[in-house]
């Protein structure tokens, strides 16, 4: 081993999934220390982002289920979370191959679902401002500062009079009510472990609720890409208003409204949803549950950077697009992953027009879906990792 170039160690290490990596570990120090290296880290994950290996599909129900890329058949159960034990765990979001899970309000946690690393985050109480007024719906987002080299999680709060509060976690239908509201907005950092309270909050904030809007498919999770989280704005008809794309820098805590493309309008009203498409933000315009346009911000921040990539319709399995979120192409850029309708997964080849049900063994009926890197991600944190690699390992030595 000491024979061989460290340059070409490095490239085929680069290659492997890390749970032989993790086995690697303890083949010497050198290797060790290799593997452990914060640049060999970031090597490894920026590998396999770019050549879409060691990707799994996180399947996100009450119940958290993994489906690696490649094959795209067996859903496997993750058991071995930190708040397991709790049941009923979301994943927020996913970052760097950072997981962050919510069971309440109260448990929260950062998950390395590869080295089962985890980080309990210190909780801050919510607490309505005044006696009269409740906790409506409570909206979070998980996301990479770069500049700190921190992860941060963004927590709104909504509070509502208590005579005015329903379903939903709060805000109106599709009227002009919402506004009497208040939000409490605070950012925790991994790295400190301390939350920071927002004080400059935008009047837009105000319209974030609408009975049922954030509950349906996730929208209440922030969407990660660039620099910021982005949450939608839903539109209020009866006012005027217009869907927003209200976008919170996490590198100075600032938010912000993203310039939206130019919607065609096809004669017919429209639904704007957010997402994310290998690290670029996209907006899935639905019209009418008929066709979904979905367009990509190719640099973010910047209008004119907006490019309509597809348009899904008229696909007979599928009665109607309730909603649909584009995850990853193909690995030949010729197909793109869909989630739909909280359902299914969908390969659609949009130049052919063509779409073929991504079939499933043993995971749940009805799901949310987040892409998921491998990562070698260090937390100086409480770890399983120890005792994932007795039980898990030695059986196969």
């Amino acid at each position: 081993m000491s024979k061989i170039p460290l340059e070409i160690i490095t490239d085929i290490f680069q290659q492997l999934p890390v749970r032989s990596l993790l086995r690697f570990r303890s083949l010497s120090k050198p290797i060790c220390s290799l593997i452990d290296d914060p640049d060999f880290i970031k090597l490894h994950l920026n590998h396999s982002i770019t050549t879409k290996s060691n990707l799994s599909v996180i399947l996100k129900e009450w119940d958290l289920f993994t489906v690696d890329f490649d094959t795209l058949s067996a859903a496997v159960e993750v058991k071995h979370h930190p708040l397991y034990a709790a049941g009923g765990t979301e994943v927020i979001g996913s970052v760097n191959g950072l997981v962050f899970l919510r069971h309440s309000e109260r448990n929260l946690a950062v998950y390395n679902l590869s080295t089962r690393e985890w980080k309990k985050c210190f909780v801050v109480e919510i607490k309505p401002p005044r006696r009269d007024w409740i906790a409506g719906y409570v909206y979070y987002g998980f996301g990479y500062d770069s500049v700190g080299d921190d992860y941060k999680v963004v927590r709104m709060a909504q509070f509502i009079r208590e005579d005015e509060g329903g379903g939903g976690g709060g805000g109106d239908g599709d009227g002009v009510g919402g506004l009497d509201c208040e939000y409490d907005v605070k950012v925790y950092s991994l790295k400190n472990d301390k939350w920071k309270k927002i004080e400059d909050l935008p009047i837009r904030l105000r319209l974030l609720s609408k009975q049922f809007f954030h509950v349906l498919h996730r929208r209440g999770y922030g969407v990660f890409a660039g620099h910021a989280l982005h949450w939608i704005v839903p539109q209020r008809r009866q006012l005027g208003i217009r869907d927003c794309v209200l976008g919170f820098d996490i590198r100075d805590d600032k938010f912000f409204e993203i310039p939206q493309p130019n919607y065609e309008s096809k004669g017919m009203n429209f639904q704007v949803d957010i997402g994310v498409l290998e690290g670029n933000l996209c907006v899935m315009c639905n019209y009418e549950h008929v066709c979904v346009d979905v367009w990509v911000m190719r640099e973010y921040g910047l209008k004119e950077s907006w490019c309509k990539m597809f348009s899904v319709q008229g696909i007979r399995w599928i009665s109607a697009f309730m909603f649909l979120r584009p995850l990853i192409y193909s690995k030949d850029g010729g197909k793109v992953l869909l989630e739909v309708n909280d359902e299914k997964l969908v390969w659609y080849d949009w130049k052919n027009k063509r779409a073929k049900v991504v079939k499933i063994r043993g995971g749940p009926s009805s799901y949310g879906s987040e892409m998921y890197a491998e990562s070698l991600h260090l937390m100086s944190v409480v770890s399983l990792r120890d005792n994932f690699l007795s039980v898990g390992f030695k059986l196969k030595l």
